[in-house]
């Protein structure tokens, strides 16, 4: 049997629980893989991306996943990290913010100097190296795909799409693993703590067997799924009103701004209700949509098309590696602060810079299981990576593809 094998909406999101498991069991069996917070999701996807490699290499068989509901997943999670967003902490965090914004758009540049001079040593044209920079690495699958044409056109390459897929897909699962030991080695190598130990962990609950389960019953399942619910509601709607005015945003980012009015309109409006932001049941919520998310996309790569670009691909890649770890380190993490939260921060810019804003938050979730919460990264950022990144992506890259 050869050709293509359509997997349905539901198929796919029964496979990604699947995966999700067997990624809970190996980490539980391979203890140094929690010890470097290599989250759950990251190793049961990576091994059935392996499995989706070999169908095709062994038997000519491409599995086709319909991702709706892993896309409906991505809306869910970030409801939750909104609902979760208190007004001190935004207010708080605008400097990390502001900082955080300048040292991206310091990765943008240098992401596509990097992809340029690899590109012209190649022999790509010079404009191919967005795709090879900031397009496929901060951008990802979908910036990749939306500026490939634009590259195509401006240069006559036809494999533009596929190049910049296979540059995205290979981030991608770089970013998962190298987030959490360059963490890990910072909180342990300057034994860092968290600033606030006892609060509740934005996503996921404590990995220590040792603490007591947090209490989560029926009706605080029910209260959260309702406010979630209510703040996506919402979310569809601003989504509508800014398509309208001609803005194109991805429709997590409304969601995440109307669930953080709605967390704090309803503490303010009924300040003796039941809590929603910042529980266990919501952390938990959060957790399962992010790991089922993040199961689905990496089982759904299509790993053989990293194989077409050969050796160019390896060393540009290689390069862009060194210059992310190496900029974590030596200026991302001392311009943060050089605290716990620098180091949460800087698992998840390892996933952001190279891979997705969902891996960005599944690194910082497996450190902070691990270690403690940090809340203000958890908000700070998305906001950064899914909000104001586009645009200025877009601003370089243009500049790049018409010069």
């Amino acid at each position: 049997m050869t050709g293509t094998l359509e997997i349905s909406a539901f198929m796919t999101v029964t496979l990604g629980l699947a995966v999700y498991l067997i990624g809970v069991r190996i980490n539980d069996r391979l203890p140094f893989l929690e010890r470097f917070s290599i989250p759950e999701p990251v190793t049961g996807g990576l091994l059935a991306s392996l499995v989706v490699l070999g169908l095709y290499a062994g038997f000519g068989i491409e599995l086709d996943f319909d991702l709706a509901g892993r896309d409906f997943l991505l809306v869910l999670f970030f409801t939750g990290i909104g609902l979760n967003a208190r007004l001190g902490d935004l207010v708080a965090g605008g400097k990390p913010l502001a900082i955080l914004l300048v040292l991206t758009l310091l990765t943008i540049v240098a992401q596509n100097v990097i992809g340029v001079l690899g590109a012209v040593i190649f022999g790509f044209p010079a404009q191919a190296g967005v795709l090879f920079g900031s397009a496929s690495l901060i951008g990802g699958h979908g910036t990749a795909i939306a500026w490939a044409p634009e590259v195509a056109q401006a240069t006559g390459l036809t494999s533009a799409t596929e190049l910049g897929v296979a540059v995205a897909t290979l981030g991608l699962v770089i970013a998962a693993l190298i987030g959490g030991p360059i963490a890990t080695w910072l909180v342990d190598s300057r034994q860092l703590t968290p600033n606030r130990p006892d609060e509740e962990l934005t996503v996921g609950i404590p990995n220590e067997a040792d603490e007591e389960p947090p209490r989560i019953d029926h009706k605080s399942l029910m209260r959260v799924l309702l406010t979630l619910n209510v703040a996506i509601l919402l979310g569809f709607a601003l989504h509508e009103t800014i398509d309208q005015m001609g803005l194109k945003l991805p429709l997590f980012v409304p969601c995440l701004l109307t669930a953080i009015a709605v967390g704090n309109l309803r503490t303010a409006l009924f300040p003796r209700a039941p809590r929603v932001s910042r529980t266990p049941t919501l952390a938990l919520i959060s957790e399962f949509a992010l790991g089922a998310f993040l199961a689905m996309s990496l089982m759904s790569l299509q790993l053989w098309t990293i194989a077409e670009t050969g050796l160019a691909l390896a060393v540009i890649i290689a390069l862009q590696t060194l210059f992310a770890v190496g900029f974590i380190l030596l200026v991302l993490f001392r311009a943060m602060g050089g605290g716990y939260r620098a180091a949460v921060l800087a698992a998840g810019f390892g996933g952001f810079a190279l891979g997705a804003t969902p891996t960005a938050i599944a690194n910082m979730t497996a450190v902070t299981k691990r270690y403690g919460p940090s809340p203000l990264a958890f908000i700070v950022l998305p906001l950064v990576s899914a909000f104001f990144v586009d645009i200025a992506n877009a601003v370089v890259i243009q500049m790049i593809v018409n010069f």
